[in-house]
This record gives structure tokens, C-alpha cells and sequence, in this order.
């Protein structure tokens, strides 16, 4: 490996496949490892995981997050970067919400969708410099942001559900 004028290192050609790999197989994990016997539907971990009170949508972010940082590595531009990161906010928001959330994640493959962006930057490269080691870190501490938003807002709903639930049961 060298280093970067950013000062982060970068990953030489030749150990581009290897990671390339490593990451279409996180990709299928979180987002296609199971098919549904009799259809052509496939689930990942990640709904699995947003089924988990609490941590399981942070979780979920957080993979997610490490293909984001791998894509740096491998020289993604911002705006690829950015469209990842899109990606995956708008899996872990949406992916929050109680039940609908779930069947959203089943159609909703964002780590897929990542990979692909990433492949799009590999196999035709711009002219477009590699982010920079603080947009990553920015990037990074937006989505790690999300997460422990994200928390909070499973904490906050699970609160309400129970007060609401005691009001209703009369305790």
C-alpha cells in the first residue's frame, strides 16, 4: 500500500478485486442472503436486523458505513460517496419505522445499489480526484450520527407505545 497525498492509504490496483469481493459479499449478506421458498424475493440481514428493539437499525447503518469507507479506500469520488451515503440514510430513516420499515428494507437494497456505484467508479474512473480523508470522516460521522438517531427514535417510539399501551389497558 502508499499513501495518499490525503493521507489515508489507498488500496493499489492489483488488491482492488480482493476488496471488491469482500464487499459484494458483505452487499448479499445484509441485502439478498435469504430467498423466500416459492418466489424470487430474497432478504438480507439488514431487515433482519431492524427487527432487533434498539440496536438493530444501527447496526444495519453501520455495516452499511463500512462500505462506504471501503469505496474511500478504493478511490470513490465525493459524489459517489455521497450517493452511497444517500443510499443508506434512506434505508436506515425509512427502515425505522415499525413494520412498514421491514418490508421496505426487502425491496429496498442499498447496499446493492452501493456496490454498484462502486463498480460504475471502477470500471470507468473519472477524472474526478479521490474524496479527501475529512470528507470521509464527515461522511462517516453523518451516518454514525444517524445511527444514534436512530436509537433514540426506538427508544422514543418504544416509550410511547408502552404509555400508550398502559393508558389503553388502564395501568
Amino acid at each position: 500500500m502508499s499513501e495518499n497525498p490525503h493521507h489515508y492509504p489507498t488500496i493499489e490496483p492489483d488488491a482492488k478485486a480482493p476488496t471488491l469481493k469482500r464487499l459484494r459479499q458483505l452487499s448479499r449478506l445484509l441485502d439478498r442472503v435469504i430467498t423466500i421458498p416459492g418466489t424470487q424475493v430474497s432478504i438480507g440481514l439488514d431487515p433482519i436486523l431492524g427487527l432487533i428493539p434498539v440496536g438493530g437499525d444501527f447496526l444495519g447503518v453501520m455495516l452499511s458505513a463500512y462500505i462506504v469507507l471501503e469505496s474511500a479506500r478504493l478511490g470513490a469520488p465525493a459524489a459517489t460517496l455521497s450517493r452511497m451515503v444517500l443510499n443508506i440514510i434512506i434505508d436506515g430513516l425509512i427502515g425505522s419505522i415499525p413494520i412498514l420499515g421491514d418490508l421496505f428494507d426487502v425491496g429496498w437494497k442499498a447496499n446493492e445499489y452501493n456496490i454498484r456505484l462502486l463498480e460504475d467508479h471502477l470500471k470507468f474512473p473519472s477524472q474526478r480526484k479521490s474524496a479527501d480523508k475529512w470528507f470521509v470522516f464527515a461522511v462517516l460521522a453523518v451516518l454514525f450520527i444517524i445511527a444514534i438517531g436512530l436509537v433514540a427514535f426506538a427508544v422514543i417510539l418504544t416509550r410511547l407505545l408502552a404509555t400508550l399501551l398502559g393508558f389503553l389497558t388502564g395501568g
